[in-house]
């Protein structure tokens, strides 16, 4: 066996061996076994060549590892032993910790003085601790007092000199010098309110920067004395009074951004838009040709809770209430019943496919197009004879234009007749004059509130209403140069033009048209007994656009199944309405109104989306 000395020479010699290799350039194919040899030699090694597996180790021989032996990491003595610092260290450090508490002390007396300034600021901006103004408790039902809110729609001259109290949505306020002023809106009027810094009647700086500081829209009570001022408030409703404030309490504090200004909102329309044509929901706000911003159509939409704070919209609404009130007073008054129809039923109302399918536990069913078979049902088979009812439609049509929604609000009636339908146009007719009649003596108003935003011709109408054929009706269109057919149905071009030729005609933009073609009416419609291409059907029209849809329906189920059969119509799926006239079924007509497009166009908007509270179109569920 080789000794420790005869190994260390051996390694070395390999050691030099390589290094003349490498700084020669050689190839490590080259010294590469010199290393695994010199390696072997180290220590033993599952990778040792043949030709190193029978020479000893450098471990083997001596037992230890070659090279130099290792040393122990120096340990860095301790300043101290035993852990104990020094007298001189000890006070240092007594020092520094003092000093750091003292300075820590110093920042939480600053911190705790700088939030009660800022408190007392905040307070007093608050009028926290005030009498005349502040943010009130929240109105959570606690008590009941004898205070009096005065409606801002009876502040008027004639209660000047008197203290009231007002509520309402504070619209704007603006500073001007040591004061300001404010307009406090509520539903369709508005009043202004003036505060100046007038110590004598507790009339601080702080409250004057209170008022400023609302964010508008926030709900406010105010308290003060009514006024006559020099010159009418061409801001406010109430234009011959104003509110001289001497205390004022937010009720409600607006805490989102307006996504528009209420006055863009309220802004007069520039020029006319059609009424008529698609709508694609791209009317974004931007500037009007005269400069001035005007919402667009679908912000108001989205932010529908802050739109129909506006004075238009508070009357367009308050008249299409209206409407259902002189509706339903008017055909009280001449004995009909009113009913309510479901609005889920199996199959589709009126043999259609335009339906919004449902699941009903386990059945197919739809949401009603109509009450159509209800309303039948009740007046000719039930014994109710005169019946109608208000109450939500549905139509899954993909109708993008200015006159269709998706869910509208119908006004249907059904009446038994006893030789011919011309008794049901006469209670049509005189329904609506009466209506017509009762928006221009109950609305006043709020007709002016609308016509001040949207600009609009009062409704022209005859009394008895004008009465067409639909022939008469396509006759005068090709007198115009229209081309349209007797048995063709109308486009809503030609429904227009024939509307503008019946004004300047007859002077209405209100009147009606009967015997249209029996193929373009449903097929529960009676034909005409003269001429079997035309029907007992009717249409009413207002500026001419339909706003009505009737007929003479078929009672008798013989007939009903042969005008299904012609229609291509299975009579399983109306199995349930054709059995309801088998039991003998009184002969009747009626007819369904769109109140939404009533009130379109009786105020003559452009887009029947002013009229609809929620719009339901195809592209919009919410809000």
């Amino acid at each position: 066996m080789a000794t420790e000395e005869e190994i260390t020479a051996k390694i070395g010699g390999l050691g030099d061996a390589i290094k003349a290799s490498k700084s020669g350039g050689k190839p490590k194919e080259e010294w590469e076994p010199l290393l695994a040899e010199m390696l072997a030699l180290k220590v033993r090694s599952v990778e040792r060549s043949p030709s190193t597996a029978t020479q000893a180790t450098f471990k083997e021989v001596t037992g230890k590892d070659f090279g130099p032996p290792k040393q122990d990491k120096k340990k860095k003595p301790a300043e101290n032993q035993g852990g104990q610092a020094s007298d001189k260290n000890k006070e240092k450090n007594a020092k520094k910790a003092a000093a750091k508490a003292e300075k820590e002390a110093k920042k939480v007396k600053q911190r705790a003085e700088r939030e009660k300034r800022e408190q007392e600021k905040a307070d007093s901006l608050a009028g926290v601790g005030q009498e005349n103004f502040g943010d009130a408790p929240l109105v959570q039902s606690q008590k009941i007092t004898d205070r009096v809110w005065t409606p801002i729609g009876d502040l008027k001259p004639s209660l000047a000199g008197t203290k009231v109290l007002a509520r309402g949505h504070l619209q704007n306020s603006r500073s001007f010098g040591k004061g300001t002023f404010v307009l406090l809106r509520s539903s369709l009027y508005s009043v202004q309110g003036v505060c100046f810094e007038n110590a004598d009647a507790g009339i601080s700086k702080e409250m004057i920067k209170y008022i400023v500081s609302l964010p508008a829209e926030s709900v406010v009570d105010i308290e003060g004395m009514l006024t006559v001022p020099d010159s009418p408030i061409g801001s406010a409703t109430q234009k011959m009074v104003e509110i001289q404030i001497t205390g004022i309490h937010c009720i409600s504090k607006a805490k989102s951004a307006m996504p528009f200004q209420m006055e863009d909102a309220c802004r007069p329309d520039f020029g006319k838009e059609s009424d008529v044509g698609a709508y694609h929901g791209e009317d974004d706000e931007k500037p009007s040709d005269d400069g001035l911003v005007r919402i667009g159509q679908e912000a108001r939409l989205n932010y529908r809770w802050i739109d129909l704070r506006t004075p238009a919209n508070q009357s367009i609404f308050r008249i299409e209430s209206m409407v259902g009130c002189l509706f339903r007073e008017n055909l009280m008054g001449e004995g009909f019943v009113e009913i309510h129809t479901p609005k889920i039923i199996g199959g589709a109302s009126e043999g259609g496919s335009d339906v919004f399918t449902l699941d009903y536990f386990g059945q197919p069913a739809c949401l009603a197009m109509s009450p159509q078979l209800h309303k039948q049902m009740t007046a000719a088979c039930s014994g109710f004879e005169r019946v109608f009812e208000t109450g939500p439609v549905f139509r899954a049509e993909n109708s993008n234009t200015r006159r269709h929604l998706c869910e509208f609000t119908g006004f249907d009636l059904e009446m038994v007749i006893h030789e011919h339908y011309d008794e049901v146009l006469h209670v049509l007719s005189n329904l609506f004059i009466h209506i017509f009649d009762g928006l221009k003596s109950r609305c006043q108003n709020e007709l002016e509130r609308v016509r001040e935003q949207h600009p609009f011709e009062d409704l022209q109408y005859l009394n008895p209403t004008l009465k067409l054929t639909y022939a008469e009706g396509c006759a005068l269109l090709r007198e115009a140069g229209v081309e349209q057919d007797d048995y063709d149905d109308l486009s809503t071009t030609n429904e227009k033009r024939l509307g503008d030729i019946v004004k300047e005609k007859y002077a209405t933009d209100f009147f009606f048209m009967d015997k249209y073609p029996l193929s373009v009416r449903p097929f529960y419609t009676m034909p005409d007994p003269e001429n079997p291409k035309l029907s007992n059907s009717y249409d009413f029209f207002i500026r001419g656009q339909e706003i009505l849809s009737g007929a003479q329906r078929i009672h008798e189920p013989d007939l009903l199944e042969e005008r299904a059969k012609a229609w291509g119509i299975e009579l399983k799926d109306i199995e349930a309405y054709v059995n309801s006239f088998r039991n003998g079924a009184l002969p009747h007509g009626g007819g369904g109104i769109g109140l939404e497009r009533v009130v379109m166009l009786y105020l003559g908007l452009p887009n029947i989306r002013k009229t609809a509270w929620f719009t339901r179109d195809p592209k919009r569920i919410a809000p």
